[in-house]
């Protein structure tokens, strides 16, 4: 494609010299550059990619997307005051064709699970579906990690673009705060997105809870259009009422997900049984009866929401009700990793903020005969003021294992100390041990939990390594929390 018709296609006036360049791909790392790239350079709070523009242009970068004020000699200077925008649209124009249904799903909580849950109810509808996230590119033949929640704008739209040359038709992502904040999920029609709920996290990137809302809140009042869809997860939260406000307010409908009586998608009974739970769910006048094989509470709030992203995009509610009863648990979402030589099961979750360790615990206790036991850490170089609360909410087990996260640059025992803080030391609390070696804080968990108890550990997830050290000095280290703890339970005792 050429220069001037690319910028013509993504509305934008800028002056191109005669001859007119061929534009062959975009790119925001100098490194991959290539001869006819589009180079977007943005300041960034790491790195600034405007000092890398005489890089990108010697290594055949045709056009820069920068602030007017930078300057840019030997390749055409596309101006604009928030660049990372619009590269986002140039990107967008270029990365041809896209699925036809596209839906984006945010809030603090649960973004994996719905998004993957999504995919699977239309798969089970007979879509070729897709989702994008944390967990990476999963397609109806495979997946392909990609390492981050929302990936940089080059990556997602070859991704889109790529899906729809292999024949899917629906994909459901992530959109997470830092995305929406950069300008990483932009340039696709969207038809729909959802809200899961809001709590404290990420504040050392956005400092605020206003603000940090205020990223998630584009999602509804810029990127989906004025009048799609918008489901809801209606559990009488501020939070969430203020973005269903916001998508009324922009003439859209809101499909409201929940217990509240005149929810659209209503949850009317919910308990737990031994491998799942039951639900007695309703929509549009038809009510069903259904298990979920799924543990906890917040998953079946997940799966509604999943359930409501498929009705807005056409799934019959029969369909969407007969494919909650056999949805497949998600990696490192409270995923029952193994079951100990003393009969004790043990469940790995990605919970690593205080409300997300509140509802894992909450999840399992319906389902304990004895303890509740929880190994979890902090990250490192993230939100040091929640460190506290996650260990005040992890005191509603019945022992508490603190051990080390993902470090990254800080001393672990400070991160420890920290976590240990918020740990309520009075008569009648948790029985609480100190484990730097996550591995070993594993095992003695495993040690210790008998047949009628359970063993969480939080934190960490689907991940597979653990991050240790800063810039260039990082180091990820080989470690999954599933394979780990099968290893501990086949072991049996240790310490």
């Amino acid at each position: 494609m050429r220069l001037t018709a690319l910028l013509e296609r993504a509305g934008h006036e800028t002056a191109v010299p005669s001859p007119d360049v061929r534009v062959t791909g975009f790119a925001i790392d100098h490194r991959k550059v290539a001869p006819g790239t589009v180079f977007g350079a943005f300041p960034g709070s790491r790195f600034n990619g405007e000092a890398f523009i005489d890089a990108a242009i010697a290594a055949g970068a045709v056009a820069v997307v920068a602030r007017p004020s930078v300057r840019v000699e030997g390749a055409v200077h596309i101006a604009a005051d928030e660049p990372r925008a619009l590269f986002a649209t140039l990107a967008a124009a270029f990365f041809r064709p896209v699925p036809d249904t596209i839906v984006a799903v945010t809030g603090t909580n649960g973004k994996t699970s719905t998004v993957e849950m999504t995919r699977q109810l239309w798969r089970m509808a007979g879509h070729r579906a897709a989702s994008i996230g944390t967990l990476g590119v999963t397609t109806p033949d495979g997946s392909l990690s990609t390492g981050l929640t929302t990936p940089d704008i080059v990556t997602f739209l070859a991704n889109m673009a790529g899906l729809a040359r292999e024949g899917v038709t629906h994909v459901a992502f992530e959109a997470s705060s830092h995305g929406l904040a950069q300008h990483r999920s932009e340039g696709v029609a969207l038809s729909a997105a959802a809200f899961t709920n809001f709590s404290r996290d990420h504040l050392d990137y956005h400092g605020t809870m206003e603000d940090y809302f205020a990223a998630k809140l584009r999602l509804f009042t810029e990127l989906l259009p004025a009048g799609a869809p918008a489901v809801v997860w209606h559990d009488g939260s501020a939070w969430n009422t203020r973005v269903a406000d916001a998508v009324r307010r922009r003439g859209g409908q809101v499909f409201s997900v929940g217990g509240h009586a005149d929810a659209d998608l209503r949850l009317v009974t919910h308990a737990t049984s031994q491998l799942g739970q039951q639900l007695v769910v309703e929509c549009a006048g038809e009510r069903q009866t259904l298990s979920l094989p799924l543990i906890g509470a917040y998953q079946a709030a997940n799966a509604l929401v999943a359930a409501g992203l498929a009705i807005v995009t056409g799934v019959p509610v029969r369909h969407a009700f007969d494919g909650l009863a056999r949805l497949q648990p998600v990696r490192g979402r409270l995923e029952r990793a193994a079951i100990s030589r003393r009969g004790t099961p043990i469940y790995i979750d990605y919970a690593h903020a205080p409300e997300a360790i509140t509802a894992a615990l909450d999840a399992l206790r319906p389902h304990v005969g004895g303890r509740l036991l929880i190994v979890f850490g902090a990250g490192g170089d993230r939100d040091q003021g929640k460190r506290a609360e996650m260990g005040a909410a992890a005191a509603a087990a019945d022992v508490v294992i603190v051990t080390d996260d993902n470090p990254r640059g800080e001393d672990p025992a400070a991160i420890r100390a920290a976590v240990l803080a918020g740990i309520p030391r009075q008569d009648g609390g948790p029985e609480v041990i100190e484990r730097g070696d996550r591995r070993e804080a594993i095992a003695a968990a495993v040690a210790m939990a008998g047949p009628k108890d359970i063993v969480l550990i939080a934190g960490k997830g689907h991940e597979q390594g653990q991050i240790v050290g800063r810039d260039e000095h990082v180091r990820v280290l080989p470690f999954d929390d599933v394979l780990v703890a099968r290893d501990c339970a086949a072991q049996g005792d240790m310490t």
